[in-house]
This record gives structure tokens, sequence and C-alpha cells, in this order.
């Protein structure tokens, strides 16, 4: 229930930053004296509207999204202005009349919304809600999260899945956590007799555990159990090592024992530190900083993820590292929500904002980004006309530019749709 529940929150949340997004054009178009016509919720049939100071607001069908009509964004507009008879184009209010640096704010003022709004989430977050105290992160119990049937005694990368290669059950050993039966949820309290007090101490003892058959203790809800497992010896990546798994070299592994289970780490797990609300702001600078340049790298390796979408969609194994939709966000955002970790949810929410602004600051069409870049060639190709004495050149027309959108379109359109499809058939998770 609280899983259904996180997914419709956070989806909700996702369509009122679009929604702010819409209106932080209306709104700056407004300020600067533009005609503003119309501003709805969702696409598709009208549930419905009203009309106050020349505006139609209203809420559609479809919850897909947002939209704003300022009238005269570009001068081939033929709406028919219904105040004049006349083309919208030629309102004296038309969003082309007016200066190019107002046009460039009213385009730029969605993504600055999204700004805003990852600035402010973040501050909410460092300010008052707390971030998980990742010195301590050895503290946590170790929780086992996934269980592997088997332990591979030399690692090697594997380029179809972006990870280590997987063992082979014919010829690897059988893992210990398969040995024992070890379970999703169950808590590692002890191996060999020592007890386990976080993932470095398990690390430590398996180290000095490997050849040999120990017990090993844990719990499972409210039950004590324990086993007996004879631990493997395999390589494995040093502690501190946090590298690409195509890039580990032989100088990041170790020998040593491993049991065969992912650790879940659960940083709602871990107390949480507030910075206060003047310090906050520094720490959310810093942080947008830093996502800002994560984020301009995730357009970079875009294109080599495709593929990994593909076979995710085909049934391999599915890269945490590959893309995801709206859904797929909404769907991670149910489990956060359902795990408390509103650290983690919180941050999610501000990184797919700065990743909306910064997409639609592009310079393509049919994105905000392509409009603010049609002004400024027009402002200056005018420009260099007055300056050799020559008519201006008029407006850029926005016909002879379909091809280009229409192509933008469909690139965007089958990304989404490998996106989509994956998240619903092969999605990422976080358990």
């Amino acid at each position: 229930m609280e899983f259904a529940l996180g997914i419709v929150l956070f989806a909700v949340g996702i369509l009122v930053a679009v929604a702010l997004h819409e209106a932080g054009h209306m709104w700056s178009a407004r300020a600067f004296g533009m005609k503003v016509t119309r501003f709805f919720i969702g696409f598709g049939p009208t549930i419905f509207a009203f009309n106050r100071k020349g505006v139609e607001y209203g809420l559609k069908a479809l919850p897909f999204g947002a939209f704003v009509k300022i009238t005269g964004m570009t001068q081939q507009e033929d709406d028919v202005d219904p105040e004049t008879g006349k083309p919208a184009s030629e309102h004296p209010r038309a969003m082309w009349r007016y200066p190019v640096w107002k046009r460039t704010i009213v385009m730029s003022a969605g993504s600055i919304t999204h700004f805003a709004l990852a600035l402010v989430t973040l501050w909410v977050l460092f300010s008052f809600v707390g971030v998980p105290d990742i010195t301590k992160i050895n503290q946590l119990p170790v929780r086992v999260g996934a269980v592997a049937e088997c332990i591979s005694p030399t690692y090697a990368y594997d380029s179809k899945t972006g990870a280590q290669k997987a063992c082979d059950p014919a010829t690897d050993p059988k893992s210990p956590a398969a040995q024992l039966g070890l379970q999703p949820g169950d808590v590692i309290l002890a191996v060999d007799g020592a007890q386990i007090t976080g993932n470095q101490t398990l690390r430590d003892v398996l180290k000095t555990a490997v050849g040999k058959t120990v017990e090993v203790q844990y719990k499972r809800g409210d039950q004590t159990l324990s086993g007996n497992a004879t631990i493997p010896e395999a390589e494995r990546v040093k502690t501190g090592v946090q590298k690409p798994a195509d890039e580990i070299t032989a100088a990041d592994l170790e020998r040593g024992g491993l049991l065969g289970i992912n650790v879940d780490l659960r940083y709602s797990d871990l107390p949480t530190h507030s910075y206060g609300p003047v310090d906050g702001v520094g720490q959310t600078f810093i942080v947008t900083g830093n996502l800002v340049e994560r984020t301009f790298a995730s357009f970079k390796d875009i294109p080599e993820k495709i593929p990994n979408l593909f076979n995710a969609i085909l049934g391999e194994q599915r890269d945490p590292e590959t893309p995801v939709s709206v859904v797929g966000a909404s769907r991670i955002g149910g489990e956060l929500f359902e795990l408390g970790d509103w650290a983690s949810l919180l941050s999610l929410f501000a990184t797919l904002n700065l990743f909306f602004g910064i997409f639609n600051l592009f310079p393509l069409l049919p994105m905000d980004g392509g409009h603010i870049a049609i002004a400024w060639f027009e402002r200056v190709r005018s420009w260099i006309a007055a300056k050799r004495g020559r008519p201006d050149p008029g407006r850029v027309d926005y016909y002879k530019l379909a091809p280009i959108t229409l192509a933008v379109i469909g690139v965007l359109g089958v990304f989404v749709l490998l996106t989509v499809t994956a998240d619903f058939v092969n999605p990422i998770t976080l358990k």
C-alpha cells in the first residue's frame, strides 16, 4: 500500500513541477505585458475550465503534463484572435514583438522554475530533514539484499551487463549464502563466533575464514537461526574503491572470502545530520554544483546506454545505470517512500528538476532553448543587416524548420518509448 501511495505521490510531484514550469512562462509573459490566452494542466478532453482576466484556466483528462498559450510565440502562428478577428500573430501584445531579452526571460522561466524547485528541495533536505551520516555506514546491520547461487573465483568484466561477470553454477563453488539458504531481509549476526557489527567487520572476518567451514548466525524476522557453510576464496574489490566495473584493475582487487550476498544498505537506518537554515544554503549550492556536473555527464553517456535498454527489454539483466522514464523514476520514488528514505526521495526529486531544467535549455526545437536560440539568431542577423545597410531579413520561418523539429521529436519519442517499455517489463528496483 505504501509503495503504491509513494508512486502516486511522486508522480503527482512531477506533474506539479511540470505545471509550475508552464506557470513560469505564463507569469513572466504577463509581467512583461504579453498576451496569454490559455493555461491547462493535462491534455485531451477538458474536465473543467474557467476564465479569469482574459486567460482560460483548466484541467484536462490526461495528466501527462501542462501547457500555456502565449500569443505570437512565432510570427507564423495563424490562430484567429477573437478580440480583433485578425491573426493572433498581428496582436500588438504578441510575444514576437517584444525585445529579445524579454522573450529570453519568458522562454527561460520554465527552466528557472525547475532550478528553483531543485534548490528549495535541497535546502529543505539539508536544513531540516537531514541527510544520513555516511561516516557511520559500517555500523549498519548486514542485511541480505540478494543471494548469489555461486561465487566466481576471479574478477572479470562483462560488457553485456556493464557489471562484474556472473559466476557459472556448473563450475564455480556454491556460495555460502546458498549453502545456508539465506533469504533477502535476513540479518547476519555472527560468523565463526565473531560478532558482525557492519559490512567492514564481515569483510575482515571472511578474509581470515577462507577455506574453513564456519558457523553463521543470522536473524530472520524474530527468529535467530544458524548454519554451517564453507567459505571459498575469491577476488573481490578492495574497500573504498569506487570505480565503474570496466575500470577495475588488478591493483583494485584483493583475495578474500565472500558470502555471496548483495548487502541491503538502508541509508534510512543511519542517523541523520541537519545543517540548519544558514549552513544549509552553502551545502545546497555545493551539492547542486555536483549534481549539475553529473547531469551533463549523464547526457554524454546516454548513447552508449541505448543498447543496454534494448537488452533489458529482451530480458537481460537491467543495468542500474541505464536511463529511466518518469514511470521508472516514480517507481523508485515509491520504493523510497515505502522505505522511509526521505533524503534519497528528496534528492531524486531535486535531481529530476535539474535534469528537466537543463534539458529544456538545449538549443533544439521544440525545447525552450530552441526558441531562445532562434530569437537571438534573428536579433544578430538583423544587427548585421543594419550594419551592412541592408533591409531587415525579418523573422525565421518556423515552417522551414519543421523537418528538423520533427526529427528531434522522433528521436525523443523513440527514447521515451524505450525507457518506458524497459521500466514496465524490466524495472530498476532497490529491493
